[in-house]
């Protein structure tokens, strides 16, 4: 066992150098890449105690990890008698839809690659290309899963996969031509490589290049085993599957596969370049790494779902009134004599100094409403994501009469979706060119440095009206767009709407 890393000696990759990266990364990103996830996810386990009446199973969700122990059914160091098991959590996920409308903003409707090549038929052809590949990736669910893996881990990066195009290719070759090039896009894979398991490789000189991709992940063999225990009933069997640590290494030379620290498979890179484009989700100064929108989201849903739980327990306890009676032979006594109190009792007694007095019920507590209105409101200004991008209308906003009105209520939104779409298209169009290099390479379909160049066009987020669309696609036939363009636009031309185009 032990790596062969001597194929990346000329960038300084050695085993050493490969375990501090791998120790390096468990240690400090990816305990944040999962911290991340489950507070976004907010995934239910089970839990499993044994206890005087036999094994007894909880379920709890990942979020109450973030309540303090007087709820989570600890007693705190100075003996807190508020902590207790039957103590009602109540969970509410902010984030999660704040995620998901940020997506739907990017990504709800299909992102258009145009071709920046002079001639009109190379265009053509390219996007043909582009759309093909695209397509057989995912199309606009790979798209959608970018967006997702970003906006949760803060950064995602593309692997563009051609090996089995240059195989292909070796194998019997052919003419160069657009169609052949559409037929053989399934051999054309791009890949999403979330945060937790892309592992990169730095130049000691620029922050920005990356030397080397180390993809570490750990998943189950095919290969299970029994394990034995002895129990009351005699011996128990349960069957498990093992487990095996997968490492790839991607460089611009070579990559190699490891299974188990064993080496499976190595290649030769046909590009010459790491066949890989990083994405920031929020561009993060002199870091590799970008900003993640779950991260100062945090925080605040720890407070809210402690206040949303605390106020729980206390319409719990006082939601229903008690009564005292004083001077009252038979109310309350102990046995089946008690007389009942319930509408249409009457008692009566000699007592004139009896009473009955009713005390407790839901009391109102303006101070814990606005707290808990201030932190959703904080939450709306930390991810510029307020309800109304969900569709829920507060009174308050008046009527939305226009387009514009919409989105100067969005403002916020809206803004940092174009700031991300600078980044997310960024690495779409180095995609992109990887792709007709790679292309090109396997002498599939030639293309120049000049032709891979390409515009990635966003969709209008806000739903716009038919006559506005109408008035639109008239101002840009007037400006000398192509008509076939214009009508594809408009959802009229015939061609397969694949998610990216």
């Amino acid at each position: 066992m032990g790596f062969k890393l001597e194929a990346f000696g000329s960038i300084g990759l050695d085993e050493a150098l490969l375990r501090a990266l791998i120790e390096r990364h468990e240690r400090e990103s990816a305990a944040a890449f999962d911290l991340f996830w489950s507070y976004y996810r907010n995934e239910m386990t089970a839990h499993r105690s044994v206890s005087a009446g036999g094994v007894v199973t909880a379920r709890r969700l990942a979020q109450e990890a973030g309540l303090p122990a007087r709820l989570r059914g600890r007693k705190n160091a100075q003996g807190d008698d508020r902590a207790s098991a039957a103590r009602e959590r109540v969970i509410e996920n902010d984030i999660a839809w704040r995620i998901h409308a940020m997506v739907d903003f990017m990504f709800g409707r299909p992102v258009r690659i145009r071709s920046m090549a002079e001639r009109d038929d190379r265009r053509e052809e390219i996007e043909r290309v582009l759309d093909a590949v695209f397509e057989a990736s995912g199309g606009i669910s790979l798209l959608q899963d970018m967006g997702l893996l970003g906006n949760v881990h803060g950064h995602v990066d593309l692997l563009v996969r051609a090996d089995g195009l240059f195989a292909k290719a070796a194998r019997g070759r052919g003419e160069s031509s657009a169609g052949r090039a559409a037929e053989l896009a399934p051999l054309v894979r791009v890949e999403l490589i979330e945060a937790p398991r892309a592992i990169p490789l730095l130049s000691a000189g620029d922050f920005r290049q990356i030397e080397a991709m180390v993809v570490r992940f750990v998943r189950e063999s095919r290969s299970a085993r029994a394990e034995g225990s002895l129990d009351l009933s005699g011996r128990h069997w349960t069957h498990s599957r093992d487990v095996e640590e997968v490492i790839e290494i991607h460089s611009a030379a070579h990559r190699q596969l490891y299974v188990n620290e064993e080496l499976v498979g190595e290649i030769a890179n046909p590009l010459d370049e790491l066949p890989i484009a990083h994405v920031q989700n929020i561009h993060q100064p002199f870091r590799y790494e970008g900003l993640s929108e779950v991260e100062p989201l945090i925080p605040l849903q720890n407070e809210l779902n402690t206040r949303l739980s605390d106020r729980a327990n206390r319409v719990t306890l006082q939601s229903f009134k008690m009564y005292l009676a004083k001077g009252l032979e038979g109310v309350g006594v102990a046995g089946g004599a008690a007389a009942v109190i319930g509408p249409g009792q009457v008692w009566c007694t000699d007592n004139a100094d009896a009473s009955i007095e009713a005390f407790g019920g839901d009391g109102a507590s303006p101070s814990e409403e606005s707290h808990i209105e201030e932190i959703r409101q904080a939450m709306d200004k930390a991810s510029a994501v307020t309800p109304l991008a969900a569709g829920v209308l507060p009174a308050r906003i008046g009527q939305l009469s226009s387009a514009n009105a919409l989105r100067i209520t969005l403002m916020g939104l809206l803004s940092k979706t174009s700031r991300k779409q600078i980044s997310y298209g960024r690495g779409l169009a180095e995609v992109s060119r990887l792709i007709l290099k790679a292309m090109d390479g396997a002498g599939v379909f030639r293309t120049s440095p000049e032709e891979r160049r390409v515009r990635v066009e966003w969709p209008d987020p806000l739903p716009q009206m038919e006559q506005e669309r109408l008035d639109a696609a008239v101002t840009k036939r007037e400006l000398g767009v192509p008509g076939e363009r214009v009508l594809d636009d408009l959802g009229l031309a015939p061609t397969a709407d694949v998610g990216v185009s």
